[in-house]
């Protein structure tokens, strides 16, 4: 008899695309992809260590499965899973915990376990993981996911990634350019270029010998290919956006006038303090150039609020640099303490009222900031790509510039770049 599975992703673009192939592994071993609020014999959770809240998170949706379907197989897999494997093979229902190396692995795993057993954890050093796996999304919706780098060899002093990702890796170009024409083919108009530290592109070996390749060749080569319509940058580090990365965007076929740059502070103090390669002041000659270039781009920022240390003074300088600058809308992320990280040394600990109540801050800025970058482009016709046809009777896409529209379903727009007026 035929199985099923069902599958949930914690945490970042990355992760959804990997959760999208070890479905994609499953079933063609012969599963049956569930959604996963249906009862289902696998359930298979890719779990995130960027909070506090994904740790929780995890240990929630297990109780759940235990109470909806306790004879299923359960696996966790992602960064917690690489993190804290013993943690998580004590959380009652957990039957495998597989690490960094061993995820896309998992069909030959599922074949060893018996439920009942006590948790099986398959995980090696982070060190010794040193082998790229492309993945993307695809049927899961319009825009697809594709990852082409992972790990991070830099040490920010709030972050665990590197110790649950490894070292810095990726794919060559040869291989990207052959996922895109598979993706194409398979009818999306957009493809987001995922990473964990994305401008670190080209690093590794291959066949033995050290790549010799980097980001910006890598956009001058998708750009020439015209199967896929529209290209993003998920998330770029500001000391690796060059200026020729901005002025090749700016001038290019299918790469959207859309960045996502990580601050994480605008005091340069408390960039110090997180380990930061840049200074707020690159921060803003980056900001300054694409706005100069292309006046009509969104940028998008993350930054953290109530890190070690960060005084009052510290925070406003960080508001008030983000207000000064012409920028569309902030993630802002709560400090957790993390396992092993630098920063738990670094004194005095904010208290975390005033952590929700700076967060809570920067996030009434980027509801006005988006509203005014909104603002400015009303009346302007943009092109939209629609990408949900939702059970509400309206659909939603974004522009070119990440405006995000909400109209009536048109069945016909669905899945189509459409000239819109705003």
């Amino acid at each position: 008899m035929q199985k099923s599975v069902a599958l949930h992703t914690l945490g970042c673009k990355l992760n959804f695309s990997e959760t999208s192939t070890i479905g994609r592994l499953l079933e063609n071993d012969g599963f049956i992809k569930k959604d996963f609020d249906e009862v289902a014999d696998v359930y298979v959770i890719n779990t995130c260590s960027v909070t506090e809240n994904a740790d929780k998170e995890c240990r929630q949706l297990v109780r759940r499965i235990q109470r909806k379907a306790p004879e299923a197989m359960v696996v966790i897999t992602g960064c917690y899973a690489q993190l804290k494997p013993k943690e998580i093979a004590e959380i009652p229902g957990v039957d495998l915990v597989l690490g960094a190396a061993e995820k896309f692995n998992i069909t030959h795993h599922l074949k060893e376990i018996t439920k009942g057993d006590s948790a099986k954890i398959c995980s090696c050093d982070i060190e010794d993981v040193n082998v790229f796996t492309a993945s993307h999304s695809i049927n899961d919706r319009t825009r697809t996911f594709l990852k082409v780098q992972d790990g991070c060899d830099y040490s920010c002093s709030f972050c665990t990634i590197p110790m649950a990702r490894g070292k810095s890796r990726s794919d060559s170009i040869e291989n990207v350019l052959a996922n895109v024409q598979h993706i194409a083919e398979n009818g999306a108009k957009e493809i987001v270029l995922t990473g964990i530290n994305l401008g670190d592109f080209g690093k590794g070996f291959m066949g033995g010998k050290k790549k010799e390749e980097d980001f910006f060749e890598l956009i001058q080569a998708l750009d020439e290919l015209d199967s896929v319509e529209r290209y993003r940058i998920s998330s770029i580090e500001p000391n690796l956006l060059t200026n020729e990365i901005i002025e090749f965007v700016s001038n290019s076929k299918h790469f959207m006038p859309h960045f996502h740059i990580p601050l994480q502070s605008g005091s340069n103090k408390v960039l110090g303090m997180m380990k930061r390669r840049y200074k707020r002041e690159l921060y803003a000659e980056k900001v300054g150039l694409i706005k100069t270039l292309m006046p009509h781009c969104c940028i998008g920022v993350d930054v953290i609020v109530g890190f070690p240390g960060e005084t009052d003074e510290d925070f406003k300088e960080t508001f008030d640099f983000l207000h000064s600058l012409d920028i569309s809308y902030l993630h802002v992320f709560t400090y957790s303490e993390r396992t092993n990280t630098t920063a738990l040394d670094i004194k005095p600990i904010v208290p975390t009222p005033i952590r929700n109540e700076r967060n809570k801050t920067l996030r009434n800025l980027s509801y006005q900031k988006m509203q005014y970058f909104t603002t400015q482009h009303i009346g302007q016709t943009r092109k939209v790509l629609f990408e949900k046809n939702s059970s509400t009777g309206m659909m939603e896409g974004y522009t070119d510039n990440y405006i995000k529209i909400t109209a009536a379903t048109n069945n016909a727009l669905v899945n189509s770049i459409t000239e819109w007026k705003i």
